[in-house]
């Protein structure tokens, strides 16, 4: 989410355009307008809200940059709480949802997603984007979404290519970010399909293998333009 992502922004001092929901939405930092919106159509939301709770999992569902959920679970908490956000009980959402989301998430156990995973891509495939970002949390947006496809948008507006790209992943749900750049670096406690992409493999989080990353590059930068 763009709130989630905006406290980042503003401790970092960045102004550029930010890449939110998994490339759905391109936001400005500073007044948080929507530079792009590709949500999932209302009709294809809800059916696939109805398999998400038919399986008997907790559906996260995100409209205007809000957090809604039928009812305030462990689930709904846990997302929340991992980045800091307000939720907003409705009831049943398929009665209450009104307008195209931005994205759907499944909140459960990994091993019982994964299961729900196989199952729902081939039933919405050309209808929905899905993958998992976190273990526990399997992701739905419209099909023409990924980061990627954001990351494509940020490059017109900027003026920048693939080549001039490095790209850092760990989830599944980076495939195409790392597809679409020209350096492709994943951390070392990335999703195989992450690994088997990568030119460089960094320590991970835990060891700060990104920052060492960015630290070498615009010490680089420093040197060239000096």
């Amino acid at each position: 989410m763009f709130r989630g992502v905006r406290p980042y922004l503003v401790e970092a001092g960045l102004d550029d355009p930010v890449v939110c929901y998994q490339g759905a939405v391109v936001a400005d930092p500073a007044t948080g307008e929507f530079f792009r919106h590709v949500p999932i159509p209302r009709a294809t939301a809800l059916e696939a809200i109805d398999a998400v709770v038919e399986a008997g999992f907790h559906v996260n569902c995100y409209v205007d940059d809000e957090l809604y959920v039928a009812e305030v679970t462990p689930e709904a908490r846990a997302y929340a709480d991992f980045q800091g956000l307000e939720i907003h009980a409705v009831g049943p959402l398929h009665e209450w949802l009104r307008d195209d989301p931005t994205k759907l998430v499944a909140v459960g156990e990994p091993a019982a997603l994964d299961a729900l995973e196989d199952e729902l891509e081939p039933r919405f495939a050309g209808k929905l984007f899905v993958s998992k970002s976190l273990p526990y949390f399997l992701e739905f947006a419209h099909p023409d979404v990924n980061k990627g496809s954001g990351l494509q948008f940020v490059a017109d507006r900027l003026g920048f290519t693939p080549a001039e790209t490095v790209a850092c992943g760990d989830g599944e749900n980076d495939r195409e970010l790392l597809d679409w750049a020209g350096f492709r670096v994943a951390v070392a406690n990335a999703h195989p399909e992450i690994l088997a992409r990568a030119e460089l493999v960094l320590p991970d989080v835990e060891h700060e293998g990104v920052a060492e990353l960015l630290e070498a590059l615009l010490g680089e930068l420093g040197g060239n333009s000096s």
